[in-house]
């Protein structure tokens, strides 16, 4: 029996099958997350210089590392429609030529991140100290990113065909040699020089190789991932476009969302401190809320591609619609534990009282906005399982970038300052006009992006076919 009908049923037999692969997906993310709190908390506790040059060198990172790492994802709904139709030599195939692509965009990666200064131009006059740090801090991570992406088509290739729990448990076990590797290095242990933010960067260097190499063992031991025949072969130009033709939007995605909150702490920066403090623990609320949505995403879109490969469209249709129910169940329940918890959140974030008198006022926003951002983010994976990537590129650009980033621009610090008072004073009362109009903004290109991604998936839904497997459109 073909692999995506196996489990086939109603509504609900389909949420159950979507949540059973979402929930290692959501521990994995949390589990990457923890990376990034260790580096902050313990490089925290080396000097205020390495915190600084961390601080910097993550932002870069991250924007190289996620925009790379939305290109080799491309793998998820490829393999899955191949695993879906029982076609599981192509799944081992593209799983090689995913090597391929992740190699060649960590050179990419590695020399974009091998000139710091370019980079910290933008950021003003940087102390010596800290750009010295930043350029070490960078060069470590420059040698974790190989790794890391190819670890990226390991974690494709168990959501693709439903064994999301092998990335799991290895990301896990990731976090304690990580934390101890930080103590060891950042701070200089067993004769070891105390290297701060540059032993953090290291740190992750050496996991990231620990964990693909684990990884690599796994999926050619474990008998499950025998049946695919996993071969690196000749990279094939073929396959390459196909990667890249879903990737690179895919990518783009991935880099508008990054992008936009970017720009909005620059933006907020502007209206001093406490705002810029404030808009950082709504920022940072936001991004953990964001983790449920995304592993939805991810295995919504696992599951119906399958369907779609196994030739079951209602299948596809009803696994789709299941997933955004459980978006929309999951961010109601998350927006009511929000608001049940406000004074315990602002307590746990901050002891500044200027702070979370600011951050308050915005968190009467978040949840309105975690749900526009579930109900886009879930869309826009599920559109992704049909291998179509370019138009929800432009529908996100079109709402996130124009209306959102450059809306709440304009309305928040440019000439039409102060436009959307009136309902900046009804839904954030208190807040300040640039961070609280750009927040309003940002809710309302989230909103937008999730409902034009809706209509997409309708018409992709109605004019798909069988015998004529789209492309990226």
């Amino acid at each position: 029996m073909i692999a995506a009908t196996s489990t086939a049923g109603g509504l609900r037999a389909a949420m159950l099958r979507i949540t059973r692969q979402a929930w290692p997906v959501l521990v994995s993310q949390w589990a990457g997350i923890a990376f990034g709190v260790l580096d902050t908390a313990m490089t925290g506790h080396a000097s205020a210089a390495d915190l600084a040059a961390m601080s910097l060198s993550i932002s870069v990172y991250i924007t190289v590392f996620v925009g790379l790492m939305g290109v080799v994802h491309a793998l998820i709904p490829i393999q899955a429609q191949h695993f879906g139709a029982g076609r599981y030599a192509e799944v081992g195939r593209s799983w090689g030529q995913g090597v391929w692509l992740a190699l060649g965009l960590a050179f990419v990666g590695c020399t974009l991140m091998m000139f710091p200064d370019t980079w910290l131009s933008l950021s003003g006059d940087v102390a010596p100290e800290v750009r010295e740090r930043v350029t070490n801090y960078l060069r470590a991570l420059a040698l974790a990113l190989p790794a890391a992406l190819i670890f990226r088509t390991i974690y494709a290739l168990g959501t693709a065909v439903s064994r999301p729990k092998v990335v799991m448990v290895i990301n896990l076990s990731a976090v304690g040699i990580k934390a101890l590797l930080n103590w060891i290095l950042i701070y200089g242990h067993f004769g070891l020089p105390a290297m701060g933010a540059t032993g953090a960067g290291l740190a992750t260097a050496i996991v990231s190789w620990l964990s693909l190499l684990v990884g690599l063992w796994v999926i050619t031991h474990d008998r499950y991932f025998r049946r695919f025949s996993l071969t690196l072969g000749r990279p094939s130009w073929s396959a390459q476009k196909e990667l890249l033709r879903l990737g690179l939007p895919m990518g783009g995605s991935y880099l508008v969302e990054v992008s936009a909150f970017t720009f909005m702490a620059l933006l907020v920066a502007r209206e001093g401190t406490y705002v810029s403090g404030g808009h950082q623990i709504m920022s940072n609320l936001a991004a953990l809320c964001y983790m449920m949505p995304m592993a939805l995403g991810v295995a919504t879109a696992a599951v119906t591609a399958q369907a779609i490969g196994a030739g079951d469209l209602a299948l596809a249709r009803r696994s789709g619609l299941a997933g955004m129910a459980l978006g929309l169940l999951g961010a109601l329940l998350t927006s009511t534990v929000l608001l049940a918890g406000r004074p315990l959140i602002l307590a746990a974030y901050t002891d500044d009282a200027n702070v979370a008198a600011v951050a308050g006022t915005l968190l009467t926003l978040i949840p309105l906005f975690h749900l526009c951002d579930s109900m886009q983010c879930v869309n826009s994976y599920v559109l992704r399982a049909y291998k179509v990537a370019i138009v929800p590129l432009l529908l996100q650009v079109i709402a996130l970038a124009g209306v959102g980033l450059l809306g709440g621009w304009w309305l928040g610090f440019g000439p039409g300052r102060g436009g959307l008072d009136w309902l900046r004073t009804l839904l954030l009362p208190g807040s300040p006009t640039g961070a609280g109009t750009m927040w309003l903004m940002a809710m309302i290109g989230l909103a937008l992006s999730a409902t034009l991604l809706h209509v997409w998936y309708w018409k992709i839904v109605r004019s798909y076919r069988v015998v004529s497997v789209p492309g990226a459109a």
